[in-house]
């Protein structure tokens, strides 16, 4: 089970022979320029710097266009947590309204993207399953590093707690507790959470 990912201990992203992030293609080809066209990101798989890069990137570039709506067609197991902050501050940045559409599964912090956009924006496919819990990771060193990490982890984990409480309108002590553990919801589960506003069935509800 991929969970939320805190690099802890100097990890970081593989790098190429010159010392830069491999670039990506942003609007390379039919599909892509197709999906710019009507103002569609996808995010699909782990959450981690380079999809971050390249989601901002989509997002900016869109929000420049103009200030109607963007879609987000999202289906992830979640990933490293300072990645998924950065998209989910985005949608709430980038000035243009922003629908997110949840398929397959929204986990971990890949739900944290979910809950960037306002509530009335958060829609999924009947089969999309969603999953909260806290943050983990490992460190390895001192065991003064150890102790400062491990307080950084319980704050992380109390300010993506408060997030979820105040995006769902949950409170913060259920959030807590239901994020102990894995934390398992349907869709129609979610819709009553008060993560998805709305399960749509074909494209004309989003």
């Amino acid at each position: 089970m991929t969970q939320w990912k805190v690099w802890l201990d100097d990890q970081e992203p593989d790098e190429d022979e010159k010392g830069r992030l491999p670039d990506m293609p942003m609007t390379a080809g039919p599909v892509q320029n197709a999906l710019f066209k009507s103002r569609t990101v996808l995010i699909f798989g782990e959450i981690d710097m380079r999809l971050a890069e390249r989601v901002t990137a989509q997002i900016t570039a869109l929000a420049s266009e103009s200030d109607a709506p963007i879609r987000i067609i999202i289906n992830s197991p979640g990933g490293h947590v300072e990645s998924g902050d950065t998209v989910h501050d985005m949608i709430k940045f980038c000035g243009a309204p922003v629908k997110v559409i949840g398929t397959g599964w929204v986990a971990s912090s890949g739900a944290h993207i979910f809950l960037g956009a306002d509530k009335e924006n958060r829609l999924c496919l009947p089969n999309t399953r969603f999953l909260l819990h806290q943050p983990t990771g490992g460190v390895r060193g001192q065991a003064s590093d150890i102790e400062i990490e491990a307080e950084e982890i319980i704050k992380m984990r109390e300010r993506v707690n408060r997030i979820i409480a105040r995006e769902t309108g949950q409170t913060y002590e259920k959030i807590e507790k239901d994020t102990q553990r894995n934390f398992w919801m349907s869709a129609e589960q979610a819709v009553e959470y008060g993560i998805v506003s709305k399960i749509i069935h074909h494209i004309g509800e989003a």
